[in-house]
C-alpha cells in the first residue's frame, strides 16, 4: 500500500454518440412537448417498443473494466491508437471527468499537462497563470516564489511573462504550460501527446526534463504515440486498445505487441489504397493503388539490403494540376522518418494533367543502407504551389532482409542504430614510449 501512487480498480467511461441536436425551445415548444409526451410514450408501448428506446444504444464504452497499478517512483508509457482511451484514462485520473463505474486511489499530488495550455486563463498574464495554476496544484506562494524564475528560464518566455496568454502563440502557452506543470514539483506528473506540437529542441528539453523529474523519485505517466520517446523514458508501459488493457508489461514487449497489431499496412507487394481513411491532403485527386518490385520488375515486399528496387503508384486526377509533385516516405513502424523521395527535390518535372485521368509514377530506389526490419512506405503527391493534394499514411510495409557481409549476426544488432555504411580498416603500430619516474 505504501509504494503505491496510482491504483486503479475495474474502471469505466460510457459517453453518448449520435444523439439529435436539438434547436432552442421556446414556451410554445416546452407546452405543446408536455401535452404531447404521454400520447406518444403510449403509441411506442402499443407498437411494443420501450419509451426512449431509440436512444438505447447510442452509446460508447471509452473505457471498459480497466484495473492496474503504478508504484511510486515509476515512469510509466500509456500507449494506443487514436480513440483507444488513453485522454479519457489521464482526464479521469486528473479529476476532470467523473467515471462511469469502477474507482481510482491517487496518493499524491498531481500535475497534469493534457492540453495546450490546459487551465490557463486567457486574458491573465503569464505571471498571474503561473501562480493560479501553483495554487490550483496546492502549492504554497512560497513554493511558487521560489520556482518562478526557473519556470520562466525553462519556458523561454521572459520578454513576454506580463502579457496576457491570450497573445501567446501554441508554442508559447505549450512551454510555459509544461514548465508550470514540470517545476511545481507534484509527486505525480501527467503528460498528454503535448510534445508533439512543440519544435525538436523544446521536444528534447522536455524529455530531459522528465527525466529528471523521474530520476528524483517522482511518478510520471506518460501518454505519446512517439515510440522512441516512450521507449527511452519508460521502463514498464501499458497497451489500451478499444477502451481495454491489450497488454501490460515491459516497454519494449508492449511496443512490440502495438506495432504488431495496430498497423493498417498491407504486407503484399501492392494495396489498394482506394478505400482507406488514414490519409490527409486537400482533396482534388487521389492515389488509388501502390506496390513494390525488385530490381527485375517482378513485385514483391521483401528487399535485400543495398538491394535496387523501384516503388509505383496510380493517381487519378480530379482537378487539373500545372506541375504535378509527388513524394515517397519511408518509417520505421515507429514513426521515424527514414527517407524522404520527392520529384522536385531532383527537379524532376512530372507534367501537367487535365482532371478524369489516372496516371502512373515509378520510382527507382538504388538500394537502401538500413538495418534489417520492417518499414512503412507513405506515398503522397502536391499540386504546383506545394500543397499535398492526397497523402496516404501507413499504406505498404517493405521488408529489408540482411544478406552478403551484412547477414553476419555479429553485424546486426537490433536497436543499435538505423544506417548500415561499408568502411574501411587499419591498424597502426603504436611505438611504446617508456615512461620514467
Amino acid at each position: 500500500m505504501g509504494d503505491v501512487a496510482i491504483r486503479v480498480e475495474g474502471l469505466s467511461k460510457q459517453y453518448r454518440i449520435g444523439g439529435k441536436q436539438e434547436r432552442y425551445k421556446t414556451l410554445r415548444d416546452t407546452l405543446t412537448d408536455a401535452f404531447s409526451s404521454p400520447f406518444r410514450r403510449a403509441a411506442q408501448l402499443v407498437r411494443g417498443q420501450a419509451y426512449g428506446a431509440a436512444n438505447l444504444n447510442e452509446t460508447i464504452w471509452a473505457l471498459k473494466d480497466v484495473s492496474f497499478e503504478v508504484k511510486k517512483g515509476e515512469v510509466v508509457g500509456i500507449i494506443g491508437r487514436n480513440g483507444a482511451g488513453k485522454s479519457t484514462l489521464l482526464k479521469i485520473l486528473s479529476r476532470i471527468t467523473e467515471p462511469t463505474s469502477g474507482y481510482v486511489e491517487v496518493f499524491g499530488r498531481i500535475g497534469a499537462l493534457l492540453e495546450v495550455g490546459t487551465g490557463f486563463h486567457p486574458e491573465l498574464t503569464g505571471r498571474e497563470n503561473i501562480y493560479l495554476n501553483g495554487a490550483i496544484l496546492g502549492m504554497t506562494r512560497q513554493e511558487i516564489d521560489r520556482k518562478f524564475d526557473e519556470i520562466v528560464d525553462f519556458a523561454g518566455v521572459e520578454k513576454f511573462i506580463d502579457t496576457p496568454v491570450k497573445h501567446y502563440s501554441s508554442g508559447m502557452a505549450l512551454r510555459l504550460g509544461f514548465a508550470v506543470a514540470a517545476h511545481l514539483e507534484p509527486e505525480i506528473l501527467i503528460v498528454d501527446e503535448v510534445l508533439a506540437v512543440g519544435d525538436a529542441a523544446f521536444q528534447n528539453k522536455c524529455l530531459g526534463k522528465m527525466s529528471d523529474v523521474a530520476s528524483s523519485g517522482r511518478t510520471v505517466l506518460f501518454v505519446s504515440h512517439n515510440m522512441a520517446a516512450v521507449r527511452s523514458l519508460c521502463e514498464r508501459s501499458i497497451l489500451l486498445r478499444s477502451g481495454t488493457i491489450h497488454f501490460e508489461g515491459a516497454t519494449e514487449e508492449t511496443i512490440r505487441a502495438y506495432l504488431n497489431g495496430s498497423t493498417d499496412t498491407a504486407t503484399s507487394s501492392c494495396c489498394d489504397t482506394r478505400s482507406s481513411t488514414n490519409r490527409s491532403g486537400i482533396g482534388g485527386g487521389q492515389i488509388v493503388r501502390i506496390g513494390c518490385c525488385d530490381e527485375f520488375g517482378t513485385p514483391t515486399s521483401v528487399i535485400g539490403i543495398g538491394q535496387p528496387f523501384s516503388i509505383w503508384a496510380d493517381i487519378e486526377i480530379h482537378n487539373p494540376i500545372r506541375a504535378l509533385v509527388f513524394g515517397i516516405e519511408l518509417k520505421t513502424r515507429d514513426g521515424i522518418g527514414v527517407l524522404n523521395l520527392r520529384s522536385d527535390s531532383q527537379k524532376i518535372t512530372l507534367g501537367s494533367h487535365l482532371p478524369s485521368t489516372r496516371v502512373r509514377i515509378k520510382v527507382i530506389v538504388p538500394g537502401l543502407p538500413l538495418y534489417p526490419d520492417i518499414y512503412v512506405i507513405e506515398p503522397w503527391f502536391a499540386d504546383q504551389l506545394g500543397k499535398r493534394i492526397d497523402h496516404v499514411h501507413q499504406c505498404l510495409q517493405l521488408s529489408l532482409e540482411a544478406q552478403g557481409h551484412f547477414a553476419s549476426e555479429q553485424l546486426i544488432q537490433h536497436g543499435k542504430g538505423l544506417i548500415l555504411a561499408d568502411a574501411l580498416w587499419a591498424v597502426d603500430n603504436i611505438v611504446r614510449v617508456e615512461t620514467h619516474s
